[in-house]
């Protein structure tokens, strides 16, 4: 007892690429360059830095990624060849017009788009996981920040 010590953290990090009107997306600057960033820095003893991806900024273009992005952790996971204490997924987006870094604490499963994506699609209120139930159905995230 009392050796056990503080678990380790494992983050997996996403950002997009260029999308309508941002021709160079800052999200996939940041993603692209962490790694190498957090190398010079050094990480915190207990915190592993796991993926870093750069989607497609296309609904259905960054689905694929995205999908063998999250197998690979999880099966990485059940080989044992990354830790096995807490994994925290973050991704980053860009808010028009926002100055300051906002984190959100609640989830629409809903796809609206004001303008199209880089495959040209504009979805207006439809699921984003159809098997996740209706786009009226919101998750609140605990806040334990």
């Amino acid at each position: 007892m009392g050796s056990e010590g503080p678990s380790v953290v494992t983050v997996h990090v996403t950002g997009f690429k260029k999308f309508h009107g941002v021709p160079e997306n800052p999200t996939e600057k940041i993603v692209s360059n962490l790694k190498s960033f957090m190398e010079e820095r050094r990480l915190p003893k207990n915190l592993v830095l796991g993926s870093c991806t750069v989607l497609e900024a296309a609904g259905q273009g960054a689905l694929d990624t995205l999908y063998k992005v999250l197998q690979s952790a999880i099966e990485d996971r059940e080989k044992g060849s990354s830790a096995q204490g807490q994994v925290i997924w973050v991704h980053f987006g860009v808010g028009c017009g926002s100055t300051v870094f906002a984190l959100e604490n609640q989830a629409y499963n809903e796809a609206t788009f004001g303008c199209p994506d880089e495959q040209g699609w504009k979805p207006q209120r439809i699921p984003i996981v159809p098997s996740d139930g209706s786009i009226s159905r919101t998750r609140q995230l605990p806040k334990k920040y």
